[in-house]
């Protein structure tokens, strides 16, 4: 793979349930090792446009296409070539960390002979080495967090998707997932995060604002926020930015 391969192409993506659409003619492509943000608010189409993505949703119309393969299509290959943590975490605290990893190696189809080598990688990654034989309810929200993502990584996808996956955790466990994310980019997977931080935003490489189903702004945390400089507001925050292209959204809705 080089560098700038594309690996997640959508082409004027639309979900319909009934007469609301989710999901309305959004197009956008992500590259190999980008951190690519979901941002928008409760009900804007983030999570619905990830499970199309994931293949657990079918497109009303338009494709996308993750990894290579077509999500309407080949659904099951999509499904082997990604991994998913939701902030739920989908774990079982009645397990150990070392129980929840091999129960997800076997889910995951990792091989047999290659299960106790990719175990260490999880454990080494997330930092979890020397509580292999914890029950994971007594683990605290940010080691639940960094398992969750190693059980998610196991199988070694090139895209990896993150819904929401810093809610309910502090704010020092979510900057030390977040430099798991880096390194897994750095690696060349490609992960998909959506957020309601402003914060985690800053640290995403590009970012897709959703309202009522549309992309409504698209770039780096950068650009969005050079395009609403002002004299009067100089250095506009990723916060300024989601609360002034929502208002222009609703300005042009009532005109």
């Amino acid at each position: 793979m080089t560098p700038r391969e594309t690996t997640v192409v959508i082409d004027k993506l639309v979900k319909r349930f009934g007469d609301f659409v989710a999901v309305d003619d959004v197009s956008l492509t992500v590259k190999r090792g980008e951190i690519f943000g979901f941002l928008g608010p409760n009900g804007a189409g983030k999570s619905t446009t990830i499970r199309i993505l994931c293949a657990l949703l079918a497109p009303t119309s338009g494709s996308a296409n993750v990894a290579g393969y077509d999500v309407a299509r080949q659904p099951e290959a999509v499904k082997t070539s990604i991994g998913y943590m939701s902030q739920k975490f989908s774990l079982y605290d009645d397990l150990t960390v070392e129980e929840n990893i091999d129960f997800f190696s076997g889910v995951y189809g990792v091989p047999r002979d290659k299960r106790e080598a990719r175990k260490s990688y999880a454990l080494g990654m997330a930092g979890l080495t020397d509580k292999a034989g914890t029950v994971t309810h007594l683990l605290s929200g940010g080691w639940k967090q960094r398992l969750a993502l190693g059980c998610a990584i196991l199988h070694e996808p090139p895209v990896i998707f993150l819904d929401e996956p810093t809610s309910g955790v502090d704010p020092v466990a979510r900057r030390s997932f977040w430099d798991l994310i880096n390194d897994l980019s750095h690696a060349g997977h490609t992960v998909f995060v959506t957020t309601h931080y402003m914060e985690e935003a800053e640290y995403c490489h590009r970012l897709a604002l959703m309202y009522r189903g549309r992309v409504i702004a698209l770039g780096t945390p950068h650009d969005l926020r050079q395009n609403l400089a002002t004299p009067d507001l100089p250095e506009p925050s990723m916060e300024d930015v989601f609360v002034s292209m929502i208002e222009r959204e609703e300005r042009e809705a009532a005109a």
